[in-house]
This record gives structure tokens, C-alpha cells and sequence, in this order.
């Protein structure tokens, strides 16, 4: 059985260490608990054991889990957002990573004016240009910055990105700190990024939030195709 409060503090820790070597506060780092096919009632024992965050890839097996254990602690949707499901999403999730669109941020805007609710939402860059990703091209970005920052019940706080595939943690930090620049010229608070394979050399480039699945639950539980596959072509945590 998965000691999900040891797992937490070791994460936990290692956020720490990753914040000190970087001359940042812990308190800084938001630890988001993946619970991508976990079951609710481990979920639910996640957020009894601390996790203060939890986040999820797809909007349907988020309604089933908040229908069952309701929310302990603010949801993330952290998986690509088909426009159809705006409307759901914005009843379920407090935060949503993956905005990567125009129409996509109107009908979130849209939905969430119809539900009369505010939602925190960061922009998805795909830093590689990889086609079989989601996310605006960063040369696009300033157009989408623009856009959803005007929307009246978006209230948009940074930006989220799923480097390309490194062989090492290491290898990541490069794409790290270009979200990290790209942040800082839009003038936005968040980096969402960094995952169990790699989240303290994201704490190390800026990062504000980290999506940390494997570590605290374990393996994937019932997982088809590889671990932690998330929409088309997208690693997650």
C-alpha cells in the first residue's frame, strides 16, 4: 500500500532543498497531487495526508472524483481542454493549465459568465513547436496573452508548459527558463511546470507549481498505452 504521507514529505523536502538552492521560500512552490487514474478514495486519502492542490487531465473522470469526495482542497484541470467541455470544466476546476486558444479562452470566458464564477487560468506554450502537442507557439503567445487578459471572468495568471522529452532532468532546464522569460516580459506571476522526473530543476528555473503524480501515488492504476499519457502526444505528470 502507497504511504501517501511519506511520499508527500519526501516530494515535500525536495521542494525544499530545490528552493534553497535557489534562494526561494518553499512556501513560493505549490505542490499539485496528479491523481490521473487514481481512484478517489486514494485521492482523497492524498488530501487528508497534506496535498494542498490537485489536479487532473480530463474533465469527465474529475466529475466523478469531486462527485465522490467533493472538494478537500482547489482542483487543476492540467490536461488539453476540448472547447465542448468548457462549460463543465468551469463548474469542476478552480484552476485550468491548458488554455492554448482564442476560441478556447472566449467559450471559457463564456461559460464561466453563464456559471457566475471567476476562474484562474494559465496559458499552455508549446516551448519545442512539437506538432503532436497542445499549446500557442511562443510567437504567438502575445496575442493570446492579450486576448485573455481582456476577458472579464478569466482571471489569467501565468503560463504552463510540458517541455520536449529530455534524457535527463537537466536537459529540461533550457525549456524551463525560456517559460520563465517568456513569463517575465507578459508580466504574469505563475510558471506551472515541472514533473515527478523533473520538478526540482524547474523550483531551480521559477517555477510556481509543480505537477507531481508518480512520486506521491505511485504508478498509474489501470493505465492503457505509456504512464502518465495525457491528450495526443502529451506527456504528463
Amino acid at each position: 500500500m502507497t504511504d501517501l504521507r511519506a511520499n508527500i514529505a519526501r516530494v515535500e523536502d525536495a521542494i525544499a532543498r530545490a528552493c534553497a538552492r535557489a534562494g526561494r521560500a518553499p512556501a513560493d512552490v505549490l505542490l499539485i497531487g496528479v491523481s490521473k487514474t487514481i481512484d478517489a478514495e486514494t485521492v482523497a486519502a492524498g488530501a487528508a495526508a497534506g496535498l494542498r492542490a490537485l489536479g487532473e487531465n480530463r474533465v469527465q473522470e474529475a466529475r466523478d472524483k469531486i462527485a465522490a469526495i467533493g472538494r478537500p482542497v482547489p482542483w487543476h484541470l492540467i490536461g488539453h481542454l476540448q472547447t465542448n467541455k468548457a462549460r463543465d470544466a468551469v463548474k469542476l476546476f478552480d484552476w485550468i493549465h491548458s488554455v492554448d486558444r482564442a476560441e478556447l479562452a472566449e467559450e471559457l470566458d463564456k461559460r464561466a459568465h453563464a456559471a457566475e464564477r471567476a476562474i484562474d487560468v494559465l496559458i499552455e506554450v508549446n516551448l519545442g513547436e512539437e506538432p503532436q502537442k497542445g499549446g500557442v507557439l511562443p510567437r504567438e503567445l502575445k496575442v493570446l496573452v492579450d486576448l485573455t487578459a481582456r476577458l472579464r471572468q478569466l482571471r489569467l495568471r501565468g503560463l504552463m508548459a510540458i517541455p520536449p522529452v529530455a534524457e535527463s532532468a537537466e536537459a529540461t532546464r533550457p525549456w524551463f527558463r525560456k517559460l520563465r522569460e517568456l513569463r517575465d516580459v507578459h508580466g504574469l506571476e505563475h510558471l506551472s511546470m515541472g514533473m515527478s522526473a523533473d520538478y526540482e530543476v524547474a523550483i531551480e528555473e521559477g517555477a510556481t507549481m509543480v505537477r507531481v503524480g508518480t512520486a506521491i501515488f505511485g504508478p498509474r492504476q489501470g493505465a492503457g498505452g505509456p504512464r502518465g499519457a495525457g491528450g495526443p502526444g502529451q506527456a504528463r505528470p
